[in-house]
């Protein structure tokens, strides 16, 4: 074993957290732990990733479950395709292979939303394959250590590092590498305030001889963030009954519920709104009393969402509008998944 290597073992037996998922070998629980970490801190996917597995013990009931259900289980996580990729792919390993994943880094990447790093993560600790994984915390260690100063969100960049962690692991203990590569990262050598006076590798570590911690890893300038401006409508009658739809177009919120939408290419005011012929069918020959007018911005990796969310009251709501439409009590709109900036202003404003 190499220094690199056993230093980085000795270290995470020593440092690591106590975290379920690495109590276990089983691929299904490694699979759900890493597709829950994907874009999400440890910290926050934790109580998601007991939940799941509390509500979809095996794959099996996780493969019979209803795509609401798990939806309203991710909701809040973010990033959606996440959850509908791992349904579909839980169906596919239930009932095409009798529940048992593939053992080799490349039949765990023909499943649906399983990638290389997944599909490293999950060969190398489950099944001690000979697979590195790279993610941010192994760009940042392996860049300050080494002095490796190309972009990491570029092809070659992904390649060197790759090639650079693969180098390092003697295939010995895969998995146990690939775990402390990462916890390393994310703990020791993180992005601001690293702990170099206290690190195993300050006397080699390019970054802290030259002085140049702060600028390692190298990143291209990120790409363009689009604008979105969405426009909700939140209509409750005084009896406390509100509409709501199932998104059913092809982006990020597929398969989630929402108020009444438009999209527009600027940010509309809330007489606009209300003027929107998309609403008629609601509001046409009521009675409209504007409760409040809530304005907030959501982030994503390449979008900014201006969302407007006009709150109106009728006297009573139609009994029923075209079938894209669901005539709910707003105190039911907790059973149902919807879009993170959306829940906040339920938990907050809706059912208050």
């Amino acid at each position: 074993m190499n220094d690199f290597s056993s230093s980085l073992i000795v270290w995470y037996k020593q440092h690591k957290r106590d975290l379920p998922w690495r109590n276990t070998r089983d691929p299904y629980l490694v699979w759900i732990s890493e597709i829950i970490l994907q874009q999400t801190r440890v910290n926050q996917g934790l109580n998601y990733y007991h939940n799941f597995v509390k509500s979809f013990p095996t794959i099996h009931h996780l493969a019979n479950a209803e795509e609401d259900e798990v939806l309203m289980l991710w909701q809040g996580l973010g990033y959606y395709s996440r959850a509908r990729n791992m349904h579909f792919t839980a169906k596919i390993i239930s009932k095409e292979m009798n529940g048992e994943f593939p053992q080799s880094y490349k039949g765990l990447l023909k499943l649906k939303g399983v990638g290389p790093y997944t599909a490293a993560a999950i060969s190398s600790i489950c099944f001690n394959e000979h697979q590195t994984v790279v993610d941010g915390n192994v760009f940042r260690l392996l860049s300050r250590v080494f002095g490796v100063f190309t972009p990491i969100n570029t092809t070659k960049g992904k390649k060197d590092f790759e090639e650079l962690a693969h180098s390092l692991n003697d295939n010995s203990v895969n998995g146990l590498f690939n775990q402390a590569l990462m916890e390393f990262g994310a703990l020791h050598c993180t992005p601001k305030k690293p702990q170099c006076a206290s690190c195993i590798f300050s006397l080699s570590c390019y970054a802290l001889k030259e002085g140049v911690v702060n600028l390692l890893p190298v990143k291209e300038k990120k790409l363009k963030i689009k604008k979105r401006f969405l426009s909700f409508l939140f209509v409750k009658d005084r009896l406390g009954y509100t509409f709501i739809q199932k998104r059913t177009g092809n982006d990020i919120w597929k398969g989630l519920y929402h108020f009444p939408m438009i999209e527009t290419s600027r940010e509309l005011g809330v007489e606009s709104v209300l003027s929107q012929d998309a609403f008629d069918i609601i509001l046409k020959n009521q009675s409209v009393e504007l409760i409040k007018h809530h304005e907030m911005t959501h982030i994503l990796t390449h979008q900014k969402l201006h969302i407007s969310i006009v709150e109106v009251r009728l006297n009573q709501l139609k009994s029923s509008l075209s079938s894209s439409y669901l005539k709910i009590n707003t105190q039911e709109l907790k059973d149902f998944a919807f879009p993170k900036p959306l829940h906040g202003f339920i938990t907050n404003f809706a059912l208050k």
